[in-house]
C-alpha cells in the first residue's frame, strides 16, 4: 500500500541523498572548463575539491536522486519497485535551488545527479533534461555537473542533456550479461550499451566540430563512465577485468567503477554475506584498473582461467611479478619507461623522474630513495649499476614472506557506507526527522 504525503524539500533531500550513497560512478576529474564570467562557478580541474570517504566514494558533489521512485524490480537495489520504503521526487526547480543554495554556502563544487525510472525512461531523461537546462539557463550555474544518461530513453533526449553536463555516465550493473537477466531482467545488455556508444559517438564528432568552430558547444567534455557491482553475482576477477578492458578500449570510458555488493534486500538469488561487503576484493580491482589504464598491462596478464582471481592478501602489481620472476632483477639505468613501470614501488611519476635523473649519471639507491620510488617493495626487484641493494634471492617464497611483512594502506575492514551528509549537525534546514532516516535507507 502506498500513502501519498506532502514532503518538505529537506525531507525529500533526506531520503533522495541517502538512497544516491551506493553510487559510486561519481568523479569530477578530467574536466578543464572556465566560465563565461556571466555565471556561477566554473570547472577547472584543480578547482573541484575531492574529497573521499575510506571506500573511495567521492562526497564532494551534492549527490543525489532525482527519485526513487522506480519501475524496475532490480534484486540487488534497494530503490527496487517492490521495495516498501518512502518515495520521494524533486522538481526540477527544487534540485537546481539545492544546488545553488549548497555551491553559494560552499558545501559542494557540483552536482551529481541520478535517478529512478519514474513511469519510464523517456519520462525520466526528460525530467534531467529540465534540469540541468533550467540550472544553466535559468540559474546561471556554470560549475560541474555529472548525470546519469537513462538506458531506453530517446537519443535526442540523451544528447540534449549531453551539451549540459560535464560528464555522463550508464550503470553497466552486472559484469555479464546472464547476471544481469538473472538480477535485473527488466534490463538487458544491448539496452545498457546503447547509450554507451551514442555518447562515443557525439563525444568525437564533436571534437571535429570544435576544432571547425572554436566556439562550438561541448559534448560531454569530461568523458563517461559506468559502475559494476562486485559480489552479488559468481563472475571471477578476470571476468571482470576483461569486460573493464574492453570498455576502455571499445568506448573510450574514461573510468569504470567497482561497486562492492551490499546486501540491501532479502532475496534468494543473492548471496549471503556474513564477513559484510567484499571491500578488499573491491580494492583490487581498482589497483588492477590503474594498471590497465597507466602502466600497460592487459588483463590477459594479470589474470587466466587458470588463475581467476587476485590474491587478496598482495597487490595485483606484485602478485604478476613474483609470477613472472624471470623478467627480474631490472637495471634501473638503462631499462626503458614501461618496463619500469612493471617494478614494485615504481610508478609513472617516479619512472618518468628516474629516465629525466639518469641523463645527469647513473643512479643509486640513495637517489631513487630521493626521486620517490618505494624501495621496500622494489628493492626484490631492481638493480644500481648491476648490484642489488642488498644480498637478496630472487625467490618466490623469499620475496612473498618479506612483502606480506610490509604494512599496506587497505580500505577499511568493515564499512558503513555511510555518504558525507548534509544534516551531521542539524544546520543546514533543521533536524531531519528520525523516521525519513530510518525508512530512506
Amino acid at each position: 500500500m502506498r500513502i501519498a504525503q506532502e514532503m518538505e524539500l529537506y525531507q525529500k533531500l533526506a531520503v533522495l541523498s541517502d538512497a544516491a550513497k551506493y553510487d559510486v560512478a561519481c568523479t569530477s576529474s578530467g574536466v578543464d572548463r572556465n566560465g563565461s564570467g556571466k555565471g556561477m562557478g566554473n570547472c577547472i580541474a584543480p578547482g573541484i575539491c575531492h574529497s573521499f570517504s575510506a571506500d573511495g566514494r567521492c562526497i564532494s558533489l551534492l549527490k543525489i536522486l532525482f527519485t526513487n521512485e522506480c519501475v524496475f524490480d532490480c534484486r540487488y537495489c534497494l530503490n527496487r519497485s517492490s521495495n516498501d520504503i518512502v518515495r520521494a521526487s524533486f522538481t526540477p526547480d527544487e534540485v537546481c535551488r539545492l544546488t545553488i543554495e549548497f555551491y553559494r554556502r560552499n558545501y559542494i563544487e557540483g552536482l551529481f545527479l541520478s535517478s529512478g525510472i519514474l513511469k519510464n525512461p523517456n519520462y525520466t531523461m526528460e525530467l534531467l533534461y529540465q534540469t540541468l537546462y533550467k540550472l544553466r539557463n535559468e540559474y546561471h550555474f556554470e560549475g560541474y555537473i555529472h548525470v546519469k544518461a537513462i538506458p531506453g530513453a530517446a537519443q535526442e533526449l540523451i544528447e540534449q542533456t549531453g551539451f549540459l553536463a560535464d560528464r555522463m555516465s550508464v550503470n553497466l550493473e552486472l559484469p555479464t550479461s546472464e547476471s544481469l537477466r538473472k538480477l535485473a531482467p527488466h534490463k538487458t545488455r544491448r539496452g545498457i550499451l546503447a547509450p554507451m556508444r551514442q555518447v562515443q559517438l557525439r563525444r568525437q564528432e564533436n571534437k571535429e566540430e570544435i576544432m571547425l568552430y572554436r566556439n562550438a558547444p561541448q559534448f560531454v567534455p569530461g568523458g563517461q563512465s559506468t559502475q559494476m557491482i562486485i559480489g552479488a553475482t559468481p563472475e571471477s576477477d578476470y571476468q571482470i577485468i576483461q569486460v573493464a578492458e574492453a570498455l576502455y578500449q571499445k568506448f573510450d570510458l574514461k573510468r569504470v567503477f567497482y561497486s562492492a555488493f551490499v546486501q540491501v534486500n532479502q532475496d534468494a538469488l543473492l548471496p549471503a554475506l556474513p564477513g559484510g561487503p567484499p571491500l578488499l576484493r573491491e580494492h583490487r580491482l581498482y589497483q588492477a584498473d590503474w594498471l590497465l589504464r597507466y602502466y600497460g598491462f592487459g588483463a590477459g596478464e594479470l589474470l587466466s582461467e587458470s588463475h581467476p582471481n587476485f590474491n587478496v592478501a598482495l597487490d595485483p602489481k606484485c602478485d604478476w611479478a613474483l609470477a613472472h620472476l624471470e623478467q627480474f632483477p631490472v637495471e634501473v639505468n638503462r631499462a626503458d619507461y614501461y618496463t619500469l613501470l612493471r617494478v614494485p614501488g615504481i610508478g609513472p611519476k617516479s619512472a618518468r623522474r628516474i629516465i629525466q635523473a639518469r641523463r645527469m649519471g647513473n643512479l643509486d639507491f640513495a637517489a631513487l630513495k630521493k626521486i620517490g620510488v618505494v624501495l621496500k617493495r622494489a628493492v626484490y626487484f631492481i638493480t644500481c649499476n648491476g648490484k642489488q641493494m642488498y644480498p637478496l634471492r630472487i625467490e618466490e617464497d623469499f620475496i612473498l614472506r618479506n612483502l606480506l611483512q610490509v604494512k599496506e594502506r587497505l580500505p577499511m575492514e568493515t564499512a558503513t557506507y555511510r555518504q558525507l551528509s548534509l544534516f551531521d549537525d542539524g544546520r543546514v534546514f533543521g533536524q531531519v526527522p528520525k523516521e525519513l532516516l530510518i525508512a530512506g535507507g
